[in-house]
């Protein structure tokens, strides 16, 4: 990360948010379609390559910038977890594929020309991810995959999939053995896609089915068996991505809340003045900017090399927990106003309260810390 760099990108994300209005995002969102002018407005202005190498097509930078990206928008109230998902399923390619791979995939997904999605949580499995039943069988030709995939996010709009599947039967001595991650053309015969009835602006998750659905053999990334260990390059990617979109999300919150508190006046004085509106906000603010801190120091041991999984981790958990608590207070502050969707207020509240679920729940964050970072026995 340099200085440089993320004061670019931070310049082109709020450019970006003002030729990109938030009621154009609403208005994509209520009728179900592609945000067609917001891609096009990353591509041209190198947004959507952050993160990929320049040699590549893209516009270099690392994980510092996506987040900086990330927060800016969604702070704009333009959030799209189909991009978020997207940036940080390129990263086990960027790291562990070849360089026809990241030519194929990756440098279409930094000009604008195609989209990836993101292939892990199956019906079955949930959160563990060992346990996936998805299979990729090897033929002559390549690989032959069948199982089903779930909450596939902007499924119907992707180009590409990373997918990960079991290419040998589990082992309870080396439950992370036997995975691996492939790349694919996800327009391939034998892929189905469902529509899951998830109501949530602008989101749209699928079920994905695979039915004797071909993979070259060229499909596969690194190592057979070794999926796991490069996913998870992208699982602290995604939880760092997503506290970033956190923390822009709860401070968008704040800014309707604190713009709103300073002109209500029912009893004479503005009612931003009470403590009562007024200490829930000072401490949402202050749970989101402590969320910051953290996610962007664990962004600079990412970026540097180093094993950011413990603060990545934590600052999913403060990020996704202040934001909650920053829309409930610019909720109670607006009072009956707030859930009247012309205020556009409660609109923001199921992304709030998702993040909370996704990409990981936060259960399974506080388990993570309990076992790897305070060193408890495993709990589950």
């Amino acid at each position: 990360m340099s200085e440089d760099s993320v004061t670019a990108v931070r310049e082109a994300a709020e450019g970006l948010t003002r030729r990109i209005s938030r009621d154009y995002w609403l208005k994509c969102a209520r009728e179900n379609r592609f945000p067609t002018e917001l891609w096009e407005g990353m591509a041209e202005t190198g947004l959507l390559g952050v993160s990929v190498p320049e040699e590549y097509g893209g516009s270099g930078g690392g994980l510092s910038e996506l987040m900086v990206l990330n927060e800016i928008t969604a702070r704009a109230g333009i959030i799209s977890l189909f991009f978020v998902l997207g940036s940080f399923a390129r990263m086990p390619i960027i790291r562990h594929g070849s360089a026809e791979q990241i030519r194929r995939f990756v440098t279409p997904t930094a000009t604008g020309e195609a989209k990836m999605c993101f292939g892990v949580t199956e019906p079955n499995a949930g959160t563990n991810t060992f346990r996936l039943q998805t299979t990729a069988r090897r033929t002559d030709t390549g690989w032959l995959v069948n199982g089903s995939k779930v909450f596939i996010t902007g499924a119907r709009d992707a180009d590409s999939m990373l997918l990960i599947a079991r290419t040998s039967p589990f082992d309870p001595e080396r439950p992370r053995g036997g995975l691996s991650l492939f790349i694919l053309d996800a327009r391939t015969p034998g892929i189905e896609f469902q529509r899951l009835n998830i109501e949530v602006l602008g989101e749209s998750q699928y079920l994905v089915f695979f039915k004797d659905a071909a993979l070259p053999a060229d499909a596969l990334i690194g190592q057979e068996g070794q999926g796991m260990k490069y996913l998870f390059d992208g699982l602290n990617t995604e939880r760092l991505v997503l506290a970033s979109m956190a923390v822009g999300l709860g401070n968008r919150a704040l800014d309707k809340a604190v713009a709103y508190t300073r002109e209500r006046a029912p009893f004479g004085q503005p009612i931003g003045s009470y403590q009562g509106l007024q200490h829930p906000m000072a401490r949402a603010k202050t749970q989101l900017e402590a969320a910051r801190l953290m996610m962007n120091e664990a962004a600079r041991i990412f970026d540097g090399g180093g094993d950011a999984g413990p603060l990545a981790n934590m600052a999913k958990l403060l990020a996704s927990e202040a934001c909650e608590q920053a829309v409930d207070i610019a909720l109670q502050a607006h009072g009956g106003y707030g859930f009247d969707q012309d205020y556009d207020v409660v609109t923001l509240w199921p992304f709030a309260r998702l993040m909370r679920v996704a990409p990981v729940n936060n259960e399974m964050i506080l388990n993570y810390i309990g076992e790897h970072v305070l060193g408890l026995p495993r709990s589950y």
